[in-house]
């Protein structure tokens, strides 16, 4: 019986740039905690589970206590806020289109 190696060759992160090793570093980090599923019906009926980290979950349970409701209806009745329109991002200016010209 013979086994099988498979290696696997470590791509060099450190020609990446600082923000992008960052950016990789934290998602790691935040893989590695412990999550918080939470069930609860949307305002249209479907099932969800949400996924909320350590930090999270601590301020959402003080929310639902402070309201003094269950998780998952606070999340329901979260769902009802507005949700506001952000303004968009800024944008290089554009030629103006030509007009035709008329003959």
């Amino acid at each position: 019986m013979t086994s099988c190696v498979v290696l696997r060759q470590l791509l060099p992160m450190t020609d990446l740039p600082a923000d992008d090793q960052i950016f990789l570093k934290d998602l790691v980090k935040t893989a590695r905690r412990k999550h918080h599923h939470v069930k609860w019906t949307d305002r249209d009926g479907t099932e969800r589970i949400t996924v909320l980290d350590q930090i999270e979950v601590v301020r959402f349970a003080k929310l639902a206590h402070k309201l003094g409701i269950s998780k998952p209806e606070l999340l329901r009745q979260a769902a009802h806020i507005p949700v506001t329109k952000s303004a968009p991002a800024a944008t290089a200016p554009t030629a103006p289109a030509a007009s035709p010209v008329s003959a």
